[in-house]
């Protein structure tokens, strides 16, 4: 078989399924991207660059639609080249945020095109409005509006869709849910585990194991979005409640998600001027971003794991953190009460509630035992509903079959991701 993919951030969400896809003898997997350093053993790269940015002079709410319709066109472009060097995709798969995907059928028009929806954005009811600290501005209507002009061309373009969670499923029209499977990238829990034994020797020198009071944090870039805000200025209380216990933060000065700090300066460094004097800096240690196996000793040597987020996309990392037999405190924001139940297979605290996030901290201390059920739950529900091998890879194959052979996808659209309400611990 012969399968295309497009992300611009090569691998991107599609990882997993074409190390699988590769390693299959019989398939050619071509990848279109932006040139990147990355590599997958079996994978053929063909870099698409586009050929300007968008014009400062468009219009606001349009620079996006602008842009996305050139990321668009440098794909097409790039398929065209490969058409005329003989290869014809038996499937197309690709991410449709950044337009990617918009002009893949006009070169192939009879080959299937899975589209990869991330989030249909709304005024109210998920991430916008949210935090009362960034208000909504009388632009945000039309600019949300006609940002999702790229989901809705996409999904004209495109044969099927998936997604990752119920939540996400749940934001998109109803005509378009019919079309749209859930389906998460899935975790390796064969890899992600829990091991008792591990230990993490920081710059400092200093080794933390199982045995200490090891509090982590974990984001992409530790930006609003995420709670970084919520989580340092909780920071001087907890660090007063649990005088032996050291903090593990993960992440980046940049801005995945949301506006940029004000003045060009991190959140990290505006918090720290706000609540640095409260803080002990030997016990509290900015760890950047790590490399992923420092990533999977920092969940084992955690104690409580604090993962806090807006109602938006859910963090890679959340269910990387239970699959590693983590003490997750979650946000009470969906998505994460689809996967996370408070007292069954972790904590939750309203994502605001810096004085609560202390309080379940010191919980989580004050009863290790009892959090050990937490911890081994947490570990079940990512091995039985978001493990790679034994459920998401099998359902993600089943849908490219069924695709590739012209049949429509038999499966529910949300046999592997149930909204908040529905889903099994």
């Amino acid at each position: 078989m012969n399968y295309l993919f497009v992300h611009q951030n090569f691998p991107g969400q599609y990882q997993h399924i074409v190390q699988h896809l590769a390693a299959q003898p019989g398939n050619r997997v071509v990848f279109i991207s932006h040139d990147s350093p990355a590599q997958i053993p079996g994978v053929e790269r063909a870099i698409y660059q586009p050929f300007r940015a968008a014009r400062p002079s468009t219009h606001h709410y349009l620079q996006e639609l602008e842009l996305a319709v050139i990321y668009g066109q440098g794909v097409y472009e790039v398929c065209r080249r490969l058409k005329a060097e003989g290869f014809t995709p038996d499937i197309m798969i690709g991410h449709n945020g950044w337009g990617e995907t918009l002009y893949m059928k006009d070169v192939w028009p009879d080959v299937p095109l899975l589209a990869y929806f991330e989030f249909f954005y709304h005024l109210a009811g998920a991430d916008i409005g949210f935090d009362p600290s960034l208000p909504v501005s009388l632009n945000d209507g039309p600019r949300v509006r006609t940002k999702n002009v790229i989901n809705t061309l996409g999904f004209e373009a495109a044969d099927w869709g998936h997604t990752p969670t119920g939540w996400q499923w749940s934001l998109y029209p109803d005509y378009m849910r019919s079309r749209i499977s859930v389906i998460h990238e899935g975790v390796d829990t064969s890899i992600v585990r829990p091991e008792p034994d591990a230990w993490l020797r920081l710059p400092s020198g200093l080794t933390l194991t199982r045995k200490d009071e090891v509090i982590t944090y974990v984001a992409r870039n530790l930006e609003p979005y995420r709670g970084f805000h919520v989580f340092m200025r909780a920071l001087p209380d907890i660090l007063r409640r649990r005088p032996k216990a050291h903090v593990l933060i993960v992440g980046g000065d940049e801005v995945s998600y949301g506006h940029a700090a004000p003045g060009g300066r991190s959140y990290r460094d505006i918090l720290l001027d706000e609540v640095g004097a409260g803080i002990d800096r030997e016990r509290v240690h900015f760890l950047g971003k790590v490399p992923y196996p420092s990533f999977l000793t920092i969940l084992r040597v955690s104690s409580a794991h604090v993962y806090l987020t807006y109602p938006f996309v859910l963090s890679w990392s959340f269910l990387e953190a239970m699959a590693a037999g983590c003490l997750v405190i979650g946000s009470s924001t969906i998505p994460v009460e689809e996967v996370l139940r408070d007292r069954q297979n972790g904590l939750l605290v309203d994502f605001f509630d810096g004085a609560g996030l202390a309080e379940r901290i010191d919980e989580v201390f004050e009863h290790p035992d009892r959090m050990q059920t937490l911890r081994d739950r947490a570990r079940r529900t990512a091995v039985e509903h978001y493990d790679l091998r034994t459920v998401t890879l099998p359902r993600f194959l089943a849908l490219t079959d069924d695709l590739i052979a012209g049949r429509t996808p038999s499966q529910e659209p949300l046999a592997n991701g149930r909204l908040a309400e529905r889903t099994p611990v």
